[in-house]
């Protein structure tokens, strides 16, 4: 990705409006584990010798970076698990939303995740009458890097009564129909209320709120909850790849030469059948500037009684409820520990030579803006 950032991003910024958030992604991301993010010293575990490793950007829009930030928060995560089944619901915006996203990206994202936590919220108090918890992820694309704004939710099966009992109910009893209308209604009240507030002003002319809004309320919008397959940790597992990346991994570029990077993508259509995508450079990083998240805006938020302010203690409260009867194991989370190995050991170690992660020191070509200078508390790549 970094390759294809400095042999791109010039001719990009040159000819496309950009906005500062995404150029500060495009310089991270282009001096990610090079000489402009510095250096630090370490000593090989098995031969003990020193070596030099360039740090890491710790750009949330990088796909190599945030490695450890990942293991942290699915450890944490794993934590709070409660002895209880567990749903996994997916909220999708539909289609007509996307216009108004291209333009004022915050409010919208911030009206479609709200919606999405506050809906099972109320249909939890409305049809179930308990007061629900959910996990809630944004996420923007799709597996060819196409733009799908879709919440992905976590919500355990049980909730408060209101004189303070636990009440677990069935999956199949926490009713579809009623979450995708309940999202639809507070989706659209939420960007009708950011228009009047004039949060909405990169709108053009000819784009009406009222108008999108207005066919949108008489269509059923897609709601998905079932149970996870492989269960709540594993679900878990599925998010945290997300939590700090964007789009595409370095995983899923096979090549890049002659201004053309051809990437892997999932047709789930088909069996989830492997495909190949050629794309044109700028293309590529048109499609990546895409889903940059907007500064400020946070990906993960806590609804009900998993709300931020008494998780802890509603947790707690809630495992005491339960009891062991329907105690939930869940497998042991050894803490990430990276193996700090020199080039010329991790080859002998992995059977082949190791490839760096950085071609080269410089990052050439030059992108017509400077380099930020490395974080001073920034840990090693």
């Amino acid at each position: 990705m970094a390759e294809i950032v400095r042999g791109e991003a010039a001719r990009y910024l040159s000819t496309h409006a950009t906005t500062a958030v995404q150029k500060k992604a495009l310089v991270a991301v282009a001096g990610c584990r090079t000489e402009a993010m510095g250096s630090v010293r370490e000593r090989c575990e098995q031969c003990e010798v020193e070596y030099v490793v360039y740090r890491s950007c710790g750009n949330r829009n990088c796909p190599q970076c945030q490695g450890q930030t990942r293991a942290d928060w699915f450890a944490s995560r794993i934590e709070d698990l409660l002895p209880t089944q567990y749903l996994h619901a997916v909220f999708k915006a539909p289609r007509e939303i996307h216009k108004l996203a291209q333009y004022c990206q915050k409010p919208i994202y911030d009206a479609l995740i709200t919606a999405a936590g506050q809906a099972v919220v109320d249909v939890g108090r409305e049809e179930l009458d308990i007061q629900l918890g959910c996990q809630t992820q944004f996420q923007t694309w799709t597996q060819k890097m196409a733009r799908l704004l879709h919440t992905h939710c976590v919500i355990p099966c049980g909730g408060f009564s209101e004189d303070g009992r636990w009440i677990s109910f069935q999956p199949e009893q926490l009713p579809v129909r009623a979450l995708s209308r309940r999202f639809r209604a507070l989706a659209c009240r939420a960007i009708r209320k950011a228009a009047r507030e004039g949060k909405l002003e990169g709108l053009p002319d000819t784009v009406s709120v009222d108008q999108i809004l207005a066919r949108l309320m008489d269509r059923e919008w897609k709601v998905y909850a079932k149970p996870p397959f492989g269960g709540p940790e594993q679900l878990l597992a599925y998010l945290a790849r997300y939590i700090n990346r964007v789009a595409i991994t370095n995983d899923r570029i096979e090549s890049y030469e002659d201004h053309q990077v051809t990437l892997r993508w999932c047709d789930y259509g088909d069996g989830c059948r492997v495909r190949p995508r050629k794309l044109d450079g700028q293309k590529f990083l048109q499609l990546y500037l895409l889903h940059v998240l907007p500064e400020g805006f946070v990906r993960t938020r806590y609804y009900g009684f998993l709300a931020n302010r008494n998780r802890k203690s509603n947790i707690e409260r809630a495992r005491q409820l339960i009891g062991p009867a329907l105690t939930f194991s869940v497998r042991e989370q050894k803490p990430r520990q990276p193996v700090k190995l020199c080039p010329k050991c991790s080859a002998a170690r992995h059977g082949h030579p190791v490839p760096q992660p950085v071609p080269r020191r410089d990052p050439a070509p030059a992108l017509p803006f400077e380099l930020r200078p490395p974080p001073i508390n920034s840990v090693a790549a």
